[in-house]
Protein backbone atom coordinates (compact mmCIF):
# COMPACT_ATOMS: atom_id res chain seq x y z
CA UNK A 1 0.00 0.00 0.00
CA UNK A 2 1.18 3.48 -0.82
CA UNK A 3 2.24 5.82 2.00
CA UNK A 4 -0.62 7.36 3.97
CA UNK A 5 1.05 10.77 3.94
CA UNK A 6 0.04 11.11 0.27
CA UNK A 7 -3.29 12.49 1.52
CA UNK A 8 -3.92 15.85 3.18
CA UNK A 9 -7.03 17.04 5.00
CA UNK A 10 -8.68 19.92 3.11
CA UNK A 11 -11.95 20.27 5.05
CA UNK A 12 -12.32 19.08 8.64
CA UNK A 13 -16.09 18.81 8.13
CA UNK A 14 -16.59 15.92 10.59
CA UNK A 15 -19.64 14.67 8.69
CA UNK A 16 -21.40 11.62 10.03
CA UNK A 17 -21.12 10.07 6.57
CA UNK A 18 -19.43 12.31 4.01
CA UNK A 19 -20.21 10.96 0.54
CA UNK A 20 -20.79 11.63 -3.14
CA UNK A 21 -17.94 14.05 -3.97
CA UNK A 22 -18.55 15.66 -7.37
CA UNK A 23 -16.18 17.86 -9.39
CA UNK A 24 -17.95 20.97 -10.71
CA UNK A 25 -15.40 21.95 -13.35
CA UNK A 26 -17.28 25.08 -14.47
CA UNK A 27 -17.29 26.57 -10.96
CA UNK A 28 -13.99 24.90 -9.99
CA UNK A 29 -15.35 23.44 -6.80
CA UNK A 30 -15.76 20.03 -5.19
CA UNK A 31 -19.18 19.30 -3.72
CA UNK A 32 -19.97 16.50 -1.27
CA UNK A 33 -22.82 15.56 1.04
CA UNK A 34 -23.27 14.62 4.67
CA UNK A 35 -25.95 11.96 4.32
CA UNK A 36 -27.64 12.01 7.73
CA UNK A 37 -26.56 15.61 8.28
CA UNK A 38 -28.96 16.44 5.40
CA UNK A 39 -26.42 18.78 3.85
CA UNK A 40 -24.42 19.42 0.69
CA UNK A 41 -21.05 21.18 1.04
CA UNK A 42 -19.04 22.99 -1.64
CA UNK A 43 -15.33 23.82 -1.57
CA UNK A 44 -13.65 26.18 -4.05
CA UNK A 45 -10.36 24.53 -5.04
CA UNK A 46 -8.81 27.91 -5.92
CA UNK A 47 -9.82 30.14 -3.00
CA UNK A 48 -10.78 27.65 -0.29
CA UNK A 49 -14.21 29.35 0.02
CA UNK A 50 -16.90 27.11 1.50
CA UNK A 51 -20.66 26.99 1.09
CA UNK A 52 -23.32 24.69 2.53
CA UNK A 53 -26.98 23.96 1.80
CA UNK A 54 -29.35 22.13 4.15
CA UNK A 55 -32.14 19.80 3.03
CA UNK A 56 -35.34 18.54 4.67
CA UNK A 57 -34.31 14.87 4.40
CA UNK A 58 -31.19 12.73 4.20
CA UNK A 59 -29.04 13.40 1.13
CA UNK A 60 -28.02 10.01 -0.26
CA UNK A 61 -26.23 11.44 -3.29
CA UNK A 62 -26.53 14.09 -5.99
CA UNK A 63 -25.33 15.17 -9.42
CA UNK A 64 -24.84 18.29 -11.51
CA UNK A 65 -27.48 19.50 -13.99
CA UNK A 66 -27.12 21.27 -17.33
CA UNK A 67 -29.25 24.07 -15.90
CA UNK A 68 -26.86 24.71 -13.02
CA UNK A 69 -29.14 22.99 -10.54
CA UNK A 70 -28.39 19.82 -8.58
CA UNK A 71 -30.34 16.57 -8.87
CA UNK A 72 -30.54 15.21 -5.31
CA UNK A 73 -31.55 11.84 -3.85
CA UNK A 74 -33.61 12.33 -0.71
CA UNK A 75 -34.82 9.42 1.39
CA UNK A 76 -37.51 8.05 -0.95
CA UNK A 77 -37.66 10.51 -3.85
CA UNK A 78 -35.50 12.70 -6.08
CA UNK A 79 -35.57 16.51 -6.15
CA UNK A 80 -34.01 19.37 -8.10
CA UNK A 81 -32.23 22.09 -6.13
CA UNK A 82 -31.06 25.49 -7.37
CA UNK A 83 -28.05 26.63 -5.28
CA UNK A 84 -28.44 30.18 -6.58
CA UNK A 85 -32.05 30.70 -5.47
CA UNK A 86 -32.45 27.98 -2.86
CA UNK A 87 -35.54 26.66 -4.68
CA UNK A 88 -36.24 22.95 -4.11
CA UNK A 89 -38.53 21.17 -6.59
CA UNK A 90 -39.82 17.60 -6.43
CA UNK A 91 -38.78 15.65 -9.53
CA UNK A 92 -40.18 12.19 -8.80
CA UNK A 93 -43.02 10.86 -6.68
CA UNK A 94 -42.18 8.69 -3.68
CA UNK A 95 -40.44 5.54 -4.83
CA UNK A 96 -42.07 2.25 -3.88
CA UNK A 97 -39.47 1.02 -1.40
CA UNK A 98 -39.67 -0.70 2.00
CA UNK A 99 -39.82 1.89 4.83
CA UNK A 100 -36.46 0.66 6.15
CA UNK A 101 -34.79 1.43 2.80
CA UNK A 102 -33.40 4.77 1.63
CA UNK A 103 -31.79 6.04 -1.55
CA UNK A 104 -28.01 5.83 -1.46
CA UNK A 105 -25.26 6.21 -4.07
CA UNK A 106 -26.25 8.01 -7.25
CA UNK A 107 -24.52 9.51 -10.28
CA UNK A 108 -25.47 11.09 -13.59
CA UNK A 109 -24.70 8.76 -16.46
CA UNK A 110 -23.50 9.54 -19.99
CA UNK A 111 -27.13 9.09 -21.08
CA UNK A 112 -28.03 12.27 -19.15
CA UNK A 113 -30.11 10.35 -16.60
CA UNK A 114 -29.59 10.16 -12.84
CA UNK A 115 -28.88 6.61 -11.75
CA UNK A 116 -29.47 5.97 -8.05
CA UNK A 117 -29.66 2.88 -5.89
CA UNK A 118 -31.27 2.08 -2.57
CA UNK A 119 -30.06 0.30 0.54
CA UNK A 120 -31.51 -1.54 3.52
CA UNK A 121 -30.90 0.10 6.89
CA UNK A 122 -31.72 -3.03 8.88
CA UNK A 123 -29.04 -5.02 10.67
CA UNK A 124 -28.22 -7.45 9.22
CA UNK A 125 -28.96 -5.87 5.84
CA UNK A 126 -31.27 -7.73 3.49
CA UNK A 127 -31.11 -7.82 -0.32
CA UNK A 128 -34.17 -5.61 -0.79
CA UNK A 129 -32.48 -2.64 -2.48
CA UNK A 130 -32.73 -1.71 -6.15
CA UNK A 131 -31.12 0.43 -8.86
CA UNK A 132 -33.17 3.14 -10.59
CA UNK A 133 -32.88 5.40 -13.63
CA UNK A 134 -34.41 8.87 -13.33
CA UNK A 135 -34.95 11.15 -16.33
CA UNK A 136 -35.59 14.89 -16.48
CA UNK A 137 -39.34 14.41 -17.02
CA UNK A 138 -39.57 12.74 -13.60
CA UNK A 139 -39.84 9.19 -14.90
CA UNK A 140 -38.21 6.62 -12.66
CA UNK A 141 -37.64 3.06 -13.80
CA UNK A 142 -36.48 0.12 -11.71
CA UNK A 143 -33.46 -1.24 -13.58
CA UNK A 144 -32.07 -3.93 -11.27
CA UNK A 145 -32.78 -5.34 -7.81
CA UNK A 146 -31.56 -7.74 -5.15
CA UNK A 147 -28.98 -5.47 -3.50
CA UNK A 148 -28.35 -4.91 0.19
CA UNK A 149 -26.42 -1.65 -0.41
CA UNK A 150 -26.40 -0.32 -3.98
CA UNK A 151 -23.16 1.61 -4.47
CA UNK A 152 -20.11 2.33 -6.63
CA UNK A 153 -21.70 3.79 -9.77
CA UNK A 154 -19.23 4.90 -12.46
CA UNK A 155 -18.74 4.72 -16.23
CA UNK A 156 -15.83 3.99 -18.54
CA UNK A 157 -14.21 6.90 -20.43
CA UNK A 158 -16.27 6.22 -23.58
CA UNK A 159 -19.45 5.68 -21.51
CA UNK A 160 -19.92 2.19 -22.90
CA UNK A 161 -19.35 0.30 -19.63
CA UNK A 162 -21.35 0.91 -16.46
CA UNK A 163 -19.93 -0.14 -13.08
CA UNK A 164 -21.87 -0.78 -9.87
CA UNK A 165 -21.32 -2.56 -6.56
CA UNK A 166 -23.12 -4.04 -3.59
CA UNK A 167 -21.17 -3.09 -0.47
CA UNK A 168 -22.62 -5.82 1.72
CA UNK A 169 -22.12 -8.61 -0.83
CA UNK A 170 -18.68 -7.20 -1.66
CA UNK A 171 -19.31 -7.51 -5.40
CA UNK A 172 -18.30 -5.16 -8.21
CA UNK A 173 -20.30 -5.70 -11.41
CA UNK A 174 -20.41 -4.21 -14.89
CA UNK A 175 -22.67 -4.01 -17.93
CA UNK A 176 -22.19 -2.89 -21.50
CA UNK A 177 -23.99 0.46 -21.68
CA UNK A 178 -25.89 2.28 -24.43
CA UNK A 179 -25.16 5.99 -24.00
CA UNK A 180 -28.19 7.00 -26.08
CA UNK A 181 -30.87 4.96 -24.31
CA UNK A 182 -29.34 3.87 -21.00
CA UNK A 183 -29.83 0.25 -22.04
CA UNK A 184 -27.61 -2.39 -20.43
CA UNK A 185 -26.44 -5.84 -21.53
CA UNK A 186 -23.64 -8.32 -20.96
CA UNK A 187 -23.74 -8.38 -17.15
CA UNK A 188 -20.62 -9.69 -15.40
CA UNK A 189 -19.12 -9.79 -11.89
CA UNK A 190 -15.63 -8.26 -11.92
CA UNK A 191 -14.55 -8.81 -8.32
CA UNK A 192 -15.76 -10.04 -4.96
CA UNK A 193 -14.12 -8.42 -1.92
CA UNK A 194 -13.97 -9.20 1.80
CA UNK A 195 -13.62 -6.86 4.77
CA UNK A 196 -9.84 -7.31 4.66
CA UNK A 197 -9.81 -6.47 0.95
CA UNK A 198 -11.95 -3.37 1.44
CA UNK A 199 -15.60 -3.94 0.59
CA UNK A 200 -16.62 -1.64 -2.27
CA UNK A 201 -18.17 1.74 -1.46
CA UNK A 202 -18.25 4.82 -3.71
CA UNK A 203 -16.14 4.82 -6.85
CA UNK A 204 -14.73 6.79 -9.78
CA UNK A 205 -13.08 5.94 -13.09
CA UNK A 206 -10.02 7.35 -14.83
CA UNK A 207 -9.24 7.97 -18.49
CA UNK A 208 -7.19 4.75 -18.63
CA UNK A 209 -10.43 2.86 -17.93
CA UNK A 210 -9.53 1.87 -14.37
CA UNK A 211 -12.09 1.75 -11.55
CA UNK A 212 -11.14 3.33 -8.20
CA UNK A 213 -13.22 1.97 -5.32
CA UNK A 214 -13.20 3.17 -1.71
CA UNK A 215 -12.71 0.27 0.70
CA UNK A 216 -13.80 1.57 4.13
CA UNK A 217 -13.56 -1.82 5.85
CA UNK A 218 -9.81 -1.89 5.08
CA UNK A 219 -9.04 1.84 5.10
CA UNK A 220 -7.95 1.94 1.47
CA UNK A 221 -8.70 2.88 -2.11
CA UNK A 222 -8.59 -0.09 -4.49
CA UNK A 223 -7.87 0.36 -8.18
CA UNK A 224 -9.08 -2.29 -10.65
CA UNK A 225 -8.53 -2.59 -14.37
CA UNK A 226 -11.58 -3.03 -16.64
CA UNK A 227 -11.37 -6.80 -16.27
CA UNK A 228 -11.48 -6.64 -12.47
CA UNK A 229 -7.81 -7.30 -11.73
CA UNK A 230 -6.49 -5.37 -8.72
CA UNK A 231 -3.79 -2.95 -9.84
CA UNK A 232 -3.04 -1.22 -6.54
CA UNK A 233 -4.22 -0.76 -2.98
CA UNK A 234 -3.74 2.80 -1.68
CA UNK A 235 -3.68 3.30 2.09
CA UNK A 236 -5.91 6.07 3.46
CA UNK A 237 -4.94 8.18 6.51
CA UNK A 238 -8.13 7.53 8.47
CA UNK A 239 -10.48 4.54 8.67
CA UNK A 240 -13.54 4.69 6.50
CA UNK A 241 -12.87 6.34 3.12
CA UNK A 242 -16.21 6.44 1.33
CA UNK A 243 -15.77 7.71 -2.24
CA UNK A 244 -13.05 9.14 -4.51
CA UNK A 245 -13.49 11.97 -7.01
CA UNK A 246 -11.00 13.19 -9.60
CA UNK A 247 -10.67 16.98 -9.85
CA UNK A 248 -7.98 18.47 -12.07
CA UNK A 249 -4.63 17.24 -10.75
CA UNK A 250 -6.06 15.90 -7.47
CA UNK A 251 -8.15 13.03 -6.21
CA UNK A 252 -10.55 13.98 -3.41
CA UNK A 253 -11.90 11.38 -1.01
CA UNK A 254 -14.70 11.65 1.56
CA UNK A 255 -14.79 9.70 4.83
CA UNK A 256 -17.16 8.69 7.62
CA UNK A 257 -17.16 8.96 11.42
CA UNK A 258 -20.63 7.57 12.16
CA UNK A 259 -20.48 4.31 14.11
CA UNK A 260 -16.83 4.69 15.09
CA UNK A 261 -15.86 4.03 18.71
CA UNK A 262 -14.67 6.75 21.07
CA UNK A 263 -11.15 5.33 20.96
CA UNK A 264 -11.08 5.42 17.14
CA UNK A 265 -12.42 8.99 17.12
CA UNK A 266 -9.78 9.97 19.66
CA UNK A 267 -7.04 8.52 17.45
CA UNK A 268 -8.53 9.89 14.22
CA UNK A 269 -10.40 13.10 15.14
CA UNK A 270 -10.69 14.23 11.49
CA UNK A 271 -12.91 11.29 10.51
CA UNK A 272 -15.79 12.56 8.40
CA UNK A 273 -13.54 15.06 6.62
CA UNK A 274 -12.59 15.65 2.99
CA UNK A 275 -9.06 14.63 1.96
CA UNK A 276 -7.03 14.93 -1.21
CA UNK A 277 -3.85 13.65 -2.85
CA UNK A 278 -2.09 14.24 -6.14
CA UNK A 279 -4.09 12.33 -8.74
CA UNK A 280 -2.39 9.21 -10.09
CA UNK A 281 -4.45 9.55 -13.29
CA UNK A 282 -6.87 11.85 -15.10
CA UNK A 283 -10.49 11.34 -14.14
CA UNK A 284 -13.42 10.75 -16.50
CA UNK A 285 -15.41 13.95 -17.06
CA UNK A 286 -18.53 14.42 -14.94
CA UNK A 287 -21.80 13.91 -16.84
CA UNK A 288 -24.63 16.45 -16.48
CA UNK A 289 -28.31 15.71 -15.88
CA UNK A 290 -30.27 16.52 -19.04
CA UNK A 291 -32.81 18.93 -17.50
CA UNK A 292 -32.57 21.31 -20.46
Amino acid sequence: MKNMSDFELVWDSRCGVAESPVWDAAARRVLFCDINGKRINALSVDTGARETWDFPEVVGSFGLCRSGRLVVAQRHHVVLFDPRSGVLTDLTPKIDEPPTNRLNDGKVGPDGAFWVGSMDENSPRQKIGALYRVTADGRITREAEGYAVSNGLAWSPDGRVMYHSDSTAGTIEAWDFDTATGGRSGHRILATLTNDDGRPDGAATDMDGNYWSAGPSAGCINCFNPSGALLRKWAFPVPGPTMPCFADEFIYVTSLREGKSASVLSEFPTLGGLFRAKAPATGVAVSLFADQ
